[in-house]
């Protein structure tokens, strides 16, 4: 699916549910917060070997689905409600950054 296929799949689920007053950028921003912790929290206290091992519980792997999921549910909704172009701006933003972080020639 696309970006703009995913982001018009929530904006339908959005609106079934009357729930457009409430997906204002500000709370969809403490939205997606509140997630990324959720999603930080699947890996607090392990350590960095058990941390690229979590896929491998069936458990702990769906429960880093559905944050992972959870977080970007919220960023494309959050970008679509502020006409944010997300293929665009990370394009722009790679670019930005392979002019402060230029690959090393040697």
């Amino acid at each position: 699916m696309s970006v703009a296929s995913l982001q018009e799949l929530l904006e339908r689920f959005a609106e079934a549910r009357d729930w457009g007053p409430f997906h204002t950028p500000k709370n969809l921003a403490m939205a997606l917060a509140g997630e990324a912790g959720e999603l930080v929290a699947e890996f607090q206290w392990l350590t960095a070997e058990e941390s690229e091992a979590v896929m491998a519980d069936p458990d702990k792997a769906a429960a880093v689905r559905q944050e992972m999921a959870d977080v970007f549910c919220y960023l494309l909704r959050l970008a679509d409600v502020l006409g944010v172009d997300l293929d665009a701006a990370v394009r722009e933003k790679v670019a930005i950054n392979e002019h402060r972080f230029p690959v090393p020639r040697g």
